[in-house]
C-alpha cells in the first residue's frame, strides 16, 4: 500500500491549522474535498485520525503517530522537488525568531533549507518574541517564529515548548529566600509565567538579574546570581534542573508558533514556513532520521 502525499498534506495541515476550513483555504481546495481526503486516508489507515476537541480539529492517538511520520515523508518529498524541479526558487526572507532557538533546533533546520535553495537569502534577526512580532506588524519581517502563552487563531501551532527550573550546580542561589529570579524584561512570555507561577503559589521572589538575550541569562545562572526558567529543548550544558516542588512549582508549557501573512507572501517564503513545520517534531525537535514505515 502506498500513502498518496497529497493525502498526508491534507492531514498535516488540517493537524496544524485545527480544521478543515481553513486547511481548505491554505490549500485552495473545498472543504467537501479537503473532508474526503480524510475519510480516504483513514480507510486506508483502518483508523480514525482527527477528533473535534472544542472548536478545534486534534489528532487522535493514531494521528500522531500518523503525523509525525507524515512530516519526515513530505519533508522528504519537498526536498526532492526543490533538489530536482526547475525553476528554483529564489529571494530575500527576513526571518525573525527567539533568541534561544537560534543556538538550539533551528540552526539545523536553516543550514538544511539554505543547501536545498542556494539561491534563496536568509537575513535572521533575534530578539523577544513581543519586539518581533511588533516588527512583523511594522513589516519588518516576512516570517516571524514567537513564544505564546496561547497562539492567536491565524498564527500555525508548531510545537509545545516545557519550561524547566535551573540554576548552576555549583552555587546554592536556589535555596536563598526569596527566590532570586534571572529574567527578561517585562513582554517575555517565560518572564511572565514564571512571576505568575510563583505568585499564586504565594512564593516570595525576587528579581535580581535582567537580561534581554538568551546568552545573558545563561551567563548569569552558570555565575550563580539565581534561578530561571528556560525552555526545556534548549537548556544548554552545565546547568543543573531543579525538580517541581512547592518551592519551584512545575510551569505551564508555552507554545511556539509561526507567523506569516500567506496571501502577501512570496514563493520563497511559503517554502521556508513549509520546509519549518515538517522539520520539527511535536516536542520541538528537529527531524533528524527517517522513521520505519507503518504497518
Amino acid at each position: 500500500m502506498n500513502l498518496p502525499t497529497d493525502l498526508l498534506r491534507t492531514f498535516v495541515t488540517i493537524a496544524d491549522l485545527g480544521g478543515v476550513t481553513r486547511a481548505a483555504a491554505v490549500l485552495s481546495r473545498s472543504q467537501p474535498a479537503i473532508s474526503l481526503q480524510v475519510k480516504r486516508l483513514e480507510e486506508m489507515l483502518g483508523a480514525r485520525l482527527l477528533t473535534r476537541r472544542g472548536r478545534r480539529m486534534q489528532p487522535t492517538e493514531e494521528g500522531a503517530l500518523l503525523l509525525e511520520y507524515a512530516r519526515q515523508i513530505l519533508r522528504l518529498n519537498d526536498e526532492i522537488v526543490t533538489a530536482m524541479v526547475r525553476p528554483k526558487v529564489a529571494g530575500h526572507i527576513r526571518l525573525g525568531i527567539p533568541n534561544e532557538f537560534a543556538m538550539s533546533v533551528l540552526p539545523v533546520i536553516l543550514g538544511r533549507f539554505a543547501q536545498s535553495h542556494p539561491d534563496v537569502t536568509l537575513e535572521v534577526n533575534c530578539a523577544l518574541s513581543t519586539h518581533l512580532l511588533e516588527g512583523l506588524a511594522d513589516q519588518d519581517f516576512d516570517v516571524v517564529l514567537a513564544i505564546h502563552d496561547k497562539p492567536p487563531r491565524q498564527a500555525q501551532r508548531l510545537w509545545k515548548e516545557d519550561l524547566v527550573w535551573v540554576s548552576a550546580p555549583t552555587h546554592n542561589s536556589h535555596d536563598e529566600q526569596p527566590v532570586p529570579l534571572i529574567v527578561a524584561p517585562r513582554g517575555c512570555v517565560y518572564r511572565k509565567r514564571i512571576i505568575d507561577t510563583l505568585s499564586e503559589k504565594e512564593v516570595p521572589w525576587r528579581v535580581v538579574y535582567t537580561s534581554t538575550s538568551y546568552g545573558g541569562i545563561r551567563a548569569a545562572a552558570l555565575a550563580g546570581l539565581g534561578v530561571t526558567a528556560l525552555a526545556k529543548s534548549t537548556m544548554p550544558d552545565g546547568l543543573r534542573l531543579l525538580p517541581s516542588s512547592a518551592r519551584y512549582p512545575a510551569l505551564k508549557p508555552a507554545e511556539v508558533a509561526i507567523h506569516v501573512d500567506r496571501a502577501q507572501a512570496s514563493d520563497a517564503t511559503l517554502r521556508l514556513v513549509d520546509h519549518v513545520s515538517s522539520s520539527i517534531q511535536s516536542d520541538g525537535r528537529a527531524v533528524v532520521e527517517i522513521a520505519p514505515a507503518l504497518n
